[in-house]
This record gives structure tokens, C-alpha cells and sequence, in this order.
């Protein structure tokens, strides 16, 4: 049987939170580049005859070279296709650099000990925001700094891409900013409206809706400052209760405290009875884990209303012996049944 792995993020019903942590400034944000070049020096490992896009874009390079070569007469396996993407930061400079990941497009087996040549990568205007070229490094970290790509035909260059244009993004001199919460929420977005008010003693938030808060910028302040001040503000933040489930992998994420209705499920051979008041009944071998009664013999589970929670309720099937897939499809069925107030989310 395969193991289940249930993470308990212990979240409470109202906790004080840093605005920097569940929003972020409208405007301010990475941007997504694409370019296609070529990587050399492989070691037989790079694209095949096959791959005619490969053999026209070498005889394109070595046109620009002034040498004059018919694809056709290319046998090269040295060479392979690749696309290029990197993440433009909203406040990149000029000659800042940039990791790129590289992703070959052909039949190449491996980019290992390849060296990327010179890439222009444009944003969705079509426009060049930033060059990259250098040695691939293969089973690196990702752009984001975690994960192994451990994939021969896929890899990084470090510091590889100089940014050579910038996204404009004039803060400076800007009255007015919008803060979108991760979440929506009415209650967190009028919360984070009082927090800043009461803090600037003066309307200077308005909760547009319940993602977006418009910010007006107090006249004594650059707006630099203000949003730096306003993003480490602590507000009493009410977490969106969810549940995320994985299939392929068994995993279940919810919250600690995730409460379920009295119900009355039947899951193949699994009864599970959740009321006002329990009471165990007879039968043998049953066992108390917590609030929860569990008869092992006859496959019951038995909880009273505020002590079964989505946490207890899983380990307890699990200690029923019940599959991840039984454990999830009890948990989707809670949730249709209305016993389940939380969000339910199936990756």
C-alpha cells in the first residue's frame, strides 16, 4: 500500500500578517523571454540529420560568417537546437545578469558540455530585452533557486543573460499604487483599508474590491517609501481555508483545524459517522485515537461534531488501513455532501 503523506499547515482562524506577504504591488513584476539559438560542442550527443531546422539554422550562422554552406551538406552532431527562456525582473538595469534555462527542440540526446551561443531574448512586444550565452550547466537548480532539472536535454546558465533593455516602471513619480491580495477576501482586503488608515491617520487606502486596494500616497512621502512601509504593516488576515489533494502522488495539504459536519459515509467496507453526540457502541477491538473511536473490526470510524477535523479524520483511515485513493475519494465526497466548508483542490 502506498503511504500517505498528509502536511498539517497549522494556520489559525485570524493571525497577524505582513501585507508584503499575502499581496503584491499591480505592476510590479517578472516578465517572460523567449529566444531560439544554438548550442555547440556536444559530443555527438546534439541533433540528427533529421532535424532540418537545426542544419538550416547552422548554414544561416555560418552565412552571417561569410561561408557559404548547403544545409544539405551538414553532418554535424555536434550541434543542437534549443529555446531559451529567462525571467526579466520588474526592476532589472542595464547589464544586470540573468540565469536563462536552455530546452533543445530536436532529437539531441544530451546538452552536456554545451556551450550556448549569443541569444536574443524578446518579451511579447517582440522587442530585445536581454542576450545570453555561456557553458550549460545540466542538473542544476531551476530559475526559481530550488529542484534539480536532472533532464540531459535540459539546462542552465548561470548569470548568463546581460540585460540590455529595461521595462519601464516610473514609481517615483506616481500618486497612486494598487495592492492585489493573493487571496480574495473582502474581510482581508477591508482589514488591510482600516490597518493603513489608522496607521496614516487619514484615508489614504480604499478597498476597490475584495482582491484590490487602491493606495493614495501622502504628500510628505516618495511612493518608494510609502509601499515600504505599507507592505511591513502587520493586519489580522483570515487564511483561506483549503484542502489541496494530489492523486497521482496521494498527498494531502489542509489545514489543521478544518472542521467537518456531522455526516454518515459508507466507502466500500469504510463507515464513518460523525454527530452531536457518539457513542462507541458495542463491538471489539476498538480503539480511541483522540476524540475518534476506531473499530477495527468492522471498518468504523465514529467522532463527535467540533472534535473531527480533516487531519484526524485522514490519519485515523489511515490507521483503518485505507488507501490514499480511498482516503481522497471519501474526502471529495465530504466536500460534495456539504460537510466539508472548505476550498477543495484536485492537482
Amino acid at each position: 500500500m502506498k503511504i500517505l503523506f498528509i502536511a498539517l499547515l497549522f494556520l489559525a482562524t485570524l493571525e497577524a500578517t505582513k501585507v508584503s506577504e499575502v499581496t503584491q504591488v499591480v505592476g510590479v513584476r517578472e516578465n517572460q523571454l523567449i529566444g531560439y539559438s544554438l548550442v555547440v560542442g556536444l559530443q555527438k550527443t546534439g541533433d540528427g540529420t533529421t532535424s532540418r531546422f537545426t542544419l538550416q539554422s547552422i548554414a544561416n550562422m555560418l552565412r552571417a560568417m561569410n561561408i557559404d554552406m548547403n544545409p544539405n551538406d551538414i553532418r554535424s552532431k555536434n550541434v543542437a537546437a534549443v529555446v531559451v527562456t529567462a525571467k526579466l525582473g520588474s526592476f532589472s538595469r542595464q547589464g544586470d545578469t540573468i540565469d536563462v534555462t536552455v530546452s533543445a527542440i530536436g532529437d539531441a540526446r544530451s546538452l552536456e558540455g554545451g556551450t550556448l551561443l549569443m541569444t536574443p531574448l524578446k518579451g511579447v512586444d517582440g522587442k530585445i530585452y536581454a542576450l545570453a550565452q555561456g557553458a550549460i550547466s545540466i542538473g542544476g537548480k531551476n530559475e526559481r533557486g530550488a529542484g534539480s532539472l536532472n533532464h540531459p536535454t535540459a539546462g542552465l546558465v548561470y548569470g548568463g543573460g546581460i540585460v540590455e533593455r529595461e521595462v519601464p516602471l516610473d514609481l517615483h513619480n506616481q500618486d497612486y499604487a494598487t495592492l492585489s491580495l493573493k487571496n480574495s477576501s473582502f474581510t482581508n482586503a477591508v482589514n488591510l483599508q482600516n490597518a493603513i488608515n489608522g496607521i496614516y491617520h487619514m484615508q489614504v487606502a480604499v478597498a476597490l474590491d475584495p482582491k484590490s486596494i487602491k493606495l493614495k500616497r501622502p504628500q510628505n512621502k516618495s511612493m518608494t517609501e510609502f509601499l515600504a512601509e505599507v507592505q511591513a504593516l502587520d493586519i489580522d488576515y483570515t487564511p483561506l481555508q483549503r484542502i489541496v489533494i494530489n492523486e497521482r502522488t496521494g498527498t494531502i495539504v489542509a489545514g489543521v483545524n478544518i472542521a467537518i459536519s456531522p455526516i454518515l459515509i459508507t466507502h466500500g467496507e469504510i463507515t464513518i459517522k460523525i454527530e452531536e453526540d457518539t457513542q462507541p457502541g458495542p463491538g471489539n477491538n476498538l480503539v480511541l485515537d483522540g476524540d475518534i473511536v476506531i473499530g477495527l473490526e468492522d471498518s468504523r470510524l465514529m467522532a463527535k461534531k467540533g472534535s473531527s477535523t480533516v487531519a484526524n479524520i485522514a490519519r485515523s483511515l489511515q490507521k483503518l488501513g485505507a488507501t490514499p485513493k480511498d482516503i481522497i475519494s471519501i474526502l471529495e465526497a465530504m466536500k460534495k455532501a456539504g460537510a466539508i466548508q472548505a476550498e477543495l483542490e484536485v492537482i
